[in-house]
């Protein structure tokens, strides 16, 4: 089903309309359903302006929360982890379990 409409538009986006009617052989109608289409389709996804904000954002992150990273040796990280589990699996530190 066809549904004739009117709408208003200013005289760049005719031009800009036309010339793509031109260029592609299509009629006008044509153009416009695809181009609806296409910003139906997009709707939700990320144009590319806030696309490379998103990236700058995380690259402030990154850039702020690198220098916050330990720089202990691997090895001293690794005891430290076993020891907090071993001290988990033995009850905790020092208390008995239950108590209060």
């Amino acid at each position: 089903m066809v549904t004739k409409v009117t709408f208003t538009l200013d005289d760049a986006t005719i031009r800009r309309l036309k010339s793509a009617s031109e260029r592609l052989g299509m009629p006008k109608s044509q153009i416009i359903r695809d181009a609806v289409a296409d910003y139906h389709d997009g709707i939700g996804r990320l144009s590319e302006t806030e696309r490379q904000r998103q990236r700058q954002r995380q690259l402030y992150v990154l850039r702020d929360l690198v220098p916050s990273i330990p720089t202990r040796p691997l090895g001293e990280v690794e005891k430290e982890i076993a020891d907090i589990r071993a001290a988990r699996r033995s009850g905790g530190r020092g208390g008995t379990r239950g108590a209060r």
